[in-house]
């Protein structure tokens, strides 16, 4: 097992990552509040560790509640919070009581605001099952849910009590959801880690085989770098915005096309592409690292194109993205690898004339 901790003062938290944490009751102990536990996981994870969970928390004397939504990025709503907070308030739970989200990104940021807002705010435990949780989504304190207008426009800065990442989950993550976590892993190298971009290239083979070593590694360095800039800026108020490295593209994509076409992954995967052709059009990098940037994401198994639909409608929701200002948007772009920048200086030509390179039945470099 490997720990680490994201400093934030008294609202400090320990990373656990390491195999057979579900079941490792000394974990969980330190983080879980006086009174009863609630699981909240989906249909596709609770079938095969919620019984594991269940054990180990009534092992330390707490009376557990389970709670299971339907599994994909559709659950992510008010109504879910709605749900969630109505089997609360039926089972008799008051503010002692904590929660614990089993399952991916989805899961996590639900469960995380539901604990923000049930009686204005309990303790939650983060139990990530996917490789984008463990290194990304679980880490941070960022919940919320989606709205029709914009991917996570609803929902709070409210930090876990404790991130525990059992390894052993990831040997049942289907191929498309482990590659989907695999583009947030080099977002850490191309932000602010340029010798962990380069290990990437050197070990992407150690990696799509899952090596238990390379795991350990990518999970590790990712919350390390994770944990760092959110110990510099917990609520984004300017730094934390790195972290969204492709995720201004990658949001619209998910948005424009439903929700649940692409795994937000897969749409970030697509839209750190864009943000490097972006840097490239404004000569901020060089076209050899945009080659690199592209042939890490290929070779990773991820999308590199956006499905074909009107410029406006990705624009549209561009510019709804949280980060934008006084209605512009900015952009998270790179100064190479290994450096990122905050922009709102970006010529609406050159968003464009990327959007239109990196949709289907269209790819160039103009």
């Amino acid at each position: 097992m490997q720990s680490l901790r994201v400093d934030l003062g008294s609202r400090s938290y320990p990373i656990h990552i390491g195999p057979g944490l579900i079941g490792d009751k000394d974990r969980f102990a330190p983080a879980l509040a006086p009174g009863p536990v609630a699981i909240i996981s989906d249909s596709n994870v609770a079938p095969l560790y919620l019984e594991a969970l269940d054990k180990t928390l009534r092992s330390l004397g707490k009376t557990v509640l389970n709670i299971i939504l339907p599994a994909g990025e559709g659950s992510k709503t008010l109504a879910s919070i709605q749900e969630i907070t109505g089997q609360l308030l039926s089972a008799g739970f008051g503010r002692d009581c904590s929660l614990c989200a089993l399952g991916g990104g989805v899961i996590g940021d639900i469960a995380g605001f539901a604990a923000a807002a049930y009686q204005r705010g309990v303790a939650y435990l983060q139990v990530p099952t996917t490789l984008l949780a463990m290194v990304d989504s679980s880490v941070g304190g960022k919940t919320g849910v989606n709205h029709p207008l914009g991917k996570n426009m609803i929902g709070a800065f409210y930090q876990p009590r404790a991130v525990i990442a059992d390894t052993d989950t990831l040997d049942t993550l289907p191929e498309r959801e482990f590659r989907s976590g695999l583009s947030e892993v080099i977002k850490y190298g191309l932000i602010s880690d340029q010798g962990f971009f380069s290990w990437l290239e050197d070990h992407m083979d150690a990696v799509m085989a899952r090596d238990t070593a390379a795991l350990m590694h990518i999970i590790e360095r990712s919350c390390a770098d994770k944990a760092e800039v959110v110990a510099r800026d917990e609520q984004e108020g300017g730094l934390r915005a790195i972290l969204n490295l492709g995720h201004t593209f990658g949001h619209a994509i998910e948005a424009a096309s439903g929700y649940g076409t692409f795994l937000h992954g897969e749409a970030v995967a697509i839209g750190i592409i864009m943000a490097a052709d972006l840097s490239r059009r404004l000569d901020l990098i060089r076209e050899s690292e945009q080659d690199r940037i592209y042939a890490l994401m290929e070779g990773a198994g991820l999308p590199t194109l956006a499905p074909r639909l009107p410029v406006a409608e990705y624009l549209r929701f561009m510019q709804v993205d949280k980060k934008a200002q006084g209605g512009q948007v900015r952009f998270i772009l790179l100064r190479g690898i290994g450096e990122a920048v905050i922009t709102g200086d970006v010529p609406p030509a050159a968003v464009i004339q990327t959007l239109n390179a990196f949709m289907e039945n269209e790819h160039g470099r103009d």
